[in-house]
């Protein structure tokens, strides 16, 4: 009886050979490259942070590292060193002098370190 035997593979079977491709979550589309950074942020300490090399940005809420450092590349032609992210968690705050709770959105931000010669310009 031969119902559960081996079939036999044939030679052409054998010799189409479909090569894999390993693709790395680092790698990022050009046309999300942009919505990846909302905007900069400018403020007292981000603007004493750029005379250092540090440029600070809000990023989406599910961006990673290697996202930011591709769109930094992309959009501003410099090699992030490193990038630090801070997730910003929604806070309720009281509202003027009726005492009403108001919900303040959260946020995400990449702190981008550069090299000693590279700058952005962001104003």
């Amino acid at each position: 009886m031969a119902l559960f035997g081996k079939k036999k593979e044939t030679a052409k079977e054998s010799a189409v050979v479909v090569p894999k491709v390993n693709v790395s979550k680092a790698l990022v589309t050009d046309r999300n490259l942009s919505s990846v950074i909302v905007n900069p942020r400018i403020t007292e300490k981000a603007v004493t942070l750029s005379e250092q090399n540090v440029y600070t940005f809000e990023v989406k809420r599910s961006a990673t590292k290697f996202e930011v450092s591709n769109a930094i590349k992309a959009l501003y032609n410099v090699t992030p060193v490193k990038v630090n992210t801070v997730n910003k968690k929604p806070a309720k705050r009281l509202k003027g002098s009726s005492g009403r709770v108001k919900q303040v959105s959260g946020m995400k931000k990449a702190y981008v370190y550069l090299k000693k010669g590279d700058t952005i310009n962001l104003v």
